[in-house]
């Protein structure tokens, strides 16, 4: 339980540390999780008396991980144009061709260390026994990360944490070889979480830092991305400010009830407060960005009483309430960051689908008004939102432009309701509007960038050399390659049930943690179920399986949405957690007969690996066709577990 947890644990902090310094990682969300799926396949796959130097090294390739990222941390690089980031502003660090591979491979060789010693102490025990232990440490692990989180712990907690249980796992043996490169570990992490001006959210490593001008009074940076700033209510209202078209826009609006979507540090609530708005609901998804404007905006316009705060999703917030608004702000909500576990899903790109305007739309009074605005960057992308504003209102926005590429489009809910200087006319052909099921607005065509293949494609060569330089006999391997095919399925089930949770409930990092945990609770419930059955019907398990897929793929994600509450939870439990229990009935009767399920367990998260490649298929069809994908694996599975169960290598013993 310990080995699985601290290897959850440090996977998890791997991924949001080495994020929050290497801004590369933005472009791959799942890039560290498929580093950690090969180094954990690697340690299960090698045979027992085999590989306990990889044990007793272990701490090495982390400390050397840790150092390199502080040493060189990497700020923004547009490097394609297929990615957008708002704020790119200038490159620090090596170049991305020298950073992810050689943080890909770290990351595979420390979790193959923690793999290994986890896989021996599972063959200690029945296969299912072992795996039960294991998702209970894997548990643990997940639901102490989810507490620092909410703790908004720094980084050098994680550090310590972390080097405690690896310590006890080294055993006394080792205590020399693994306390001082685990102790150098934690002295790095101290000096980052004590550095001025550092702290954590949810979400972000942020530095906040005094401005020397006297338009602004704090920079805030998220992830070593200038984020956001705080600047005097003069400086907002200066003539040409963009927090004043909204208003100017919108004269015969009274402006009494706004709401603003990406609310920070409290700029836009200033503005609002300013033009007299009796009732302001200020959404912002990260807390700390909130306490940030709360404490220092010199205009304090969270102390006011016509303000009230939700620490909240902002499409999540949007499908609960009933209050209808004169004006509605989504107001430069660029997350600089990715929901975990989904491919190139941003925490606001559910604010930027064509439902989300429609549902904005819906929450308007009959002469209100909508307004966004960014630094958009590329003339297509403005084209996007304002042809998607003109599709859901019936009329071109208005559009005011700035320098540095910025833009307002605002849109009244009839021509009447706007007073436009310039009304938005294309610049070329429209790109079609983003919408839930495909919810990529900053991707110009349906296609994987060349950056991703490139990039997935040198993932799964190393994947292939290291299996090979680990001495993994592949041919011994080929018996599981029905497990191999269950670990992609699962994978790619998983990302589609954190992309509808997401949808339904918001990408809060707590949403997340609690799907995540969700599924270890189904696995862990199917484990349980399995081993009270004196023998599993596979027929039966696979027709409840495609049953549950089938109704997965035919519920609508808008008849989820339509629901109240309790019954959208409901149903969104059932959709996604009930596939997951038959899948994992499936192989816990499969991994129960392996012969050796240390290498079973190998082929699963080697499986996994590929499954967190094939999530970019989203990219090109959507996530709900990823379920047609999904089937395909699971089918596959089926008939290879055939072939095993019938052919001389016959694993039933």
């Amino acid at each position: 339980m310990l080995a699985s947890s601290t290897m959850l644990f440090v996977e998890l902090a791997l991924i949001r540390w080495a994020g929050a310094n290497v801004v590369h990682l933005s472009y791959f969300s799942n890039f560290i999780l498929l580093g950690s799926f090969l180094g954990i396949g690697i340690g299960f796959l090698i045979p027992a008396a085999r590989g306990h130097w990889l044990k007793r090294w272990t701490p090495v390739p982390l400390v050397l991980l840790v150092v390199l990222v502080r040493e060189f941390p990497v700020q923004v690089r547009q490097s394609s144009g297929q990615v957008i980031y708002f704020t790119a502003v200038k490159t620090t660090g090596l170049p991305e061709w020298v950073t992810l591979p050689v943080i890909f491979l770290l990351t595979a060789v420390i979790m193959a260390g923690i793999g290994k010693i986890t896989a021996d102490l599972f063959r200690r025990l029945p296969s299912l026994n072992a795996y039960r232990y294991d998702l209970l440490g894997s548990l643990t692990g997940s639901v102490s990360f989810a507490v620092l989180s909410w703790l908004r712990a720094p980084s050098v907690v994680w550090g310590v944490l972390a080097a405690v249980a690896l310590l006890i796992l080294g055993g006394r043996r080792n205590t020399l070889q693994y306390g001082i490169p685990l102790t150098a570990m934690v002295v790095v992490l101290f000096m980052e979480s004590t550095t001025t001006g550092i702290s954590w959210s949810p979400y972000y490593k942020i530095q906040l830092e005094p401005s020397p001008t006297t338009t602004r009074t704090y920079y805030i940076s998220a992830n070593g991305v200038p984020h956001q700033s705080t600047a005097p209510l003069r400086v907002l209202m200066r003539e040409n400010s963009p927090y004043r078209r909204a208003y100017e826009q919108t004269p015969g609006n009274p402006h009494k009830r706004v709401l603003v979507i990406g609310a920070g540090n409290g700029n836009d609530v200033a503005v609002a407060l300013a033009y007299g708005a009796e009732h302001v609901d200020a959404v912002e998804i990260d807390p700390r960005l909130q306490q940030i404007g709360a404490q220092l905006h010199p205009a304090k316009p969270y102390d006011d009483p016509r303000v009230h705060v939700h620490i909240d999703d902002g499409r999540a917030f949007l499908e609960r309430t009933d209050t209808k608004y004169d004006l509605i702000v989504l107001a430069l909500p660029d997350s600089l960051t990715l929901v975990a576990g989904a491919s190139n899903l941003r925490l606001e790109s559910y604010l930027f689908t064509r439902e989300a305007f429609e549902a904005a739309r819906d929450h308007l009074t009959p002469n209100g008004a909508f307004a966004m605005y960014n630094y958009y960057r590329k003339s297509w992308l403005v084209d996007r939102f304002a042809g998607t504003l003109d599709g859901v209102y019936g009329h071109a926005p208005c559009v005011t432009t700035f320098k540095r590429n910025a833009a307002v489009l605002v849109a009244g809910m009839t021509t009447a309701d706007q007073s436009c200087e310039q009304v938005w006319k294309p610049s070329g052909a429209v790109p079609q509007a983003a919408t839930d099921d495909h919810p990529f607005p900053y991707l110009l065509h349906r296609s994987i960038p060349t950056l991703y293949l490139g990039a997935l494609g040198a993932m799964l060569l190393v994947t292939l050399l290291s299996v090979r330089l680990a001495g993994v006999r592949v041919r011994s391997t080929v018996r599981y390659t029905d497990m191999f095919l269950l670990g992609a399925a699962f994978m790619l089930l998983e990302t589609k049930n954190v992309i509808g949770f997401a949808l339904y409930f918001g990408t809060t990092w707590l949403v997340n943690a609690l799907v995540f945990i969700g599924v270890l609770l189904a696995v862990l419930a199917a484990v349980e179920v399995r081993r009270k059955l004196p023998r599993a019907n596979q027929i039966l398990l696979q027709l409840l399986l495609f049953s549950s897929l089938a109704a997965a793929w035919l519920v609508p994600a808008e008849a989820v949405l339509s629901l109240p509450f309790p019954a959208r939870l409901a149903s969104a439990v059932a959709l996604a957690f009930a596939p997951i229990f038959c899948a994992n009935l499936i192989f816990s009767d499969r991994l129960a007969h392996a012969p050796d399920p240390t290498s079973a367990f190998g082929a699963n998260l080697l499986g996994a690996l590929t499954g967190g490649a094939l999530e970019y298929l989203a990219l090109v069809t959507g996530y709900q066709a990823l379920l047609l994908v999904v089937a395909v694996l699971y089918l596959g599975a089926g008939a290879a577990m055939r072939c095993v169960g019938t052919g001389t290598a016959d694993s039933r013993t």
